[in-house]
């Protein structure tokens, strides 16, 4: 509200916005709050008295605790439970305990290099397929995102806003991104369309299982490279530039001066980023299950699709063989991120 002051001049008063809430709302807001926040107080101040002050940080970490042990940690034990669980039902009261046989059964193999020959081909040729991915995938993920984000760290026009557009397939779904490719490398597409435009025969992208297999890196690629570019971007920040600065007195050039500072005080950052890229690589679905389902036949069919197709989409629902493939590939998750950390180690020791 605008008064007309005693010195002739326009004054304005300034309305309290929980003021203006309460107005808006017909109750009195403030009060309320007011209330509401004295109340969580008295009871911090009662539980203060009661621990001390040393041990009021649990209390504060404690509502995390409990949303990681019910979603996250109940879980995982419940599923380890499962893979050693037999029959069709979902309830553990009317699943028999079988042992190993769930492991028996996924390692039964007669030469582990030919699915062929292997109990449940399914699963190894899923293991292969995983493998293959993550070792390509990560690699172009790590080299692509530090390319750009030396490129970002440079003096160049629009550098905010192309920050930004790098960033942006981040933000959309794995399912989103998905329906987009699908939609733009299919028979009668985009990409294809722009062929014929420049009189190339159109490519069956869909169906050939070699053409699947890049998208679906490139596509991965494409999709999370951004937040790897953004923890780099961090990183080269951090190197102080009067380094570079001495190196150039020096007479160190730009190349000298990338493997010299750039890419040694880079390496903790660096593997952080590997760590990262190879977790996600491994746990790749919801975007390779939209795009390709898992086909054709299974050049794309990677190791969680087979946990969910074996648990969820056969007729007879095999929990616990699904529950044993995702121990294993959790363990062989945990050996990857420990041999990498240990590479890191060293690397820092030397």
């Amino acid at each position: 509200m605008s008064q007309i002051g005693s010195s002739g001049q326009l004054r304005v008063d300034r309305m309290n916005p929980f003021e203006h809430l309460s107005t808006w709302l017909g109750f009195p807001f403030i009060w309320l709050t007011k209330l509401f926040l004295n109340a969580i107080g008295l009871v911090l101040d009662r539980i203060q008295g009661w621990i001390g002050v040393d041990r009021m940080g649990y209390v504060f970490v404690l509502p995390n605790l409990l949303i990681f042990g019910t979603f996250v940690l109940f879980p995982m034990l419940l599923n380890f439970y499962y893979a050693f669980t037999g029959g069709t039902n979902i309830f553990l009261n009317d699943r028999p305990f079988v042992g190993l046989d769930n492991f028996k059964v996924l390692l039964d193999c007669a030469d582990y290099l030919n699915p062929n020959t292997c109990q449940e081909d399914l699963f190894w040729r899923s293991f292969y397929n995983t493998f293959g991915f993550v070792i390509y995938q990560v690699v172009a993920t790590v080299i692509i995102s530090l390319i750009t984000a030396l490129a970002l760290n440079q003096k160049i026009i629009l550098r905010g806003f192309f920050r930004s557009v790098f960033f942006y397939p981040v933000l959309l779904s794995p399912v989103v991104v998905g329906l987009i490719w699908k939609w733009i490398l299919q028979r009668r597409g985009v990409l294809n369309a722009v062929l014929i435009a420049f009189g190339i025969e159109a490519i069956e992208f869909t169906t050939n299982s070699d053409w699947m297999s890049f998208w679906v890196i490139f596509i991965s690629t494409w999709a999370q490279m951004g937040f790897y570019t953004l923890i780099l971007l961090a990183g080269l920040q951090s190197i102080p530039s009067e380094l570079y600065e001495a190196g150039q007195m020096d007479g160190a050039g730009k190349l000298d001066s990338f493997r010299k500072i750039t890419l040694p005080l880079l390496m903790p950052t660096m593997f952080v980023v590997l760590v990262l890229s190879l977790i996600r690589a491994v746990q790749v679905f919801d975007q390779v299950f939209v795009l390709t389902g898992g086909g054709p036949g299974t050049a794309t069919h990677y190791m969680v699709q087979y946990i969910y197709r074996t648990a969820f989409s056969n007729q007879a629902r095999f929990f616990g063989l699904a529950a044993a493939a995702s121990v294993v590939l959790g363990v062989i998750l945990f050996a990857f991120t420990m041999f990498q950390l240990w590479l890191g180690q060293r690397s820092e020791a030397a």
